[in-house]
């Protein structure tokens, strides 16, 4: 499969699989200068680049692991959708949920792509859902 993208800006990096068989394409930030998330702060960062998502699939971003396990640093909406028709840029909406100051420097790495299939289904109403071993059972239903 390719998929097509297109830089914004010259400074920005495409989207990079970092091993051979890494399922997530990093994205990095496209800003001129360094910015600091304080804790707490939401931010929506650019990274420069466009892509054309084939029709049939949609793109995930996900936050990076390392980041999240070492500084705190999520994403607000996660996973992001990106739909097969969208053509703007994307943007990264990071959140700091650690303790201290975050620096974002120029392209540095701040979420990954994945790309995933996407099922529409038919929908069909009914007066009654068929019955199953839980049923409605929601939230810790199966203990803490």
């Amino acid at each position: 499969m390719k998929i097509q993208f297109q830089r914004l800006s010259p400074s920005a990096l495409p989207p990079q699989q970092m091993t051979v068989h890494s399922a997530g394409f990093d994205l990095s930030a496209d800003i001129p200068e360094a910015l600091v998330l304080a804790p707490g702060m939401i931010m929506t960062v650019p990274t420069g680049i466009a892509v054309a998502i084939p029709e049939g699939f949609e793109a995930q971003i996900r936050p990076r692991s390392g980041l999240a396990a070492r500084h705190g640093i999520s994403i607000v909406n996660s996973p992001g959708t990106i739909d097969a028709d969208y053509r703007g840029e994307i943007k990264i909406i990071l959140v700091n949920l650690g303790a201290e100051p975050f620096r974002i420097e120029p392209l540095m790495r701040i979420a990954q792509l994945i790309i995933s299939p996407v099922v529409v289904p038919e929908w069909e109403e009914t007066a009654e859902l068929p019955s199953t071993g839980r049923n409605d059972n929601g939230f810790g239903h199966t203990g803490y």
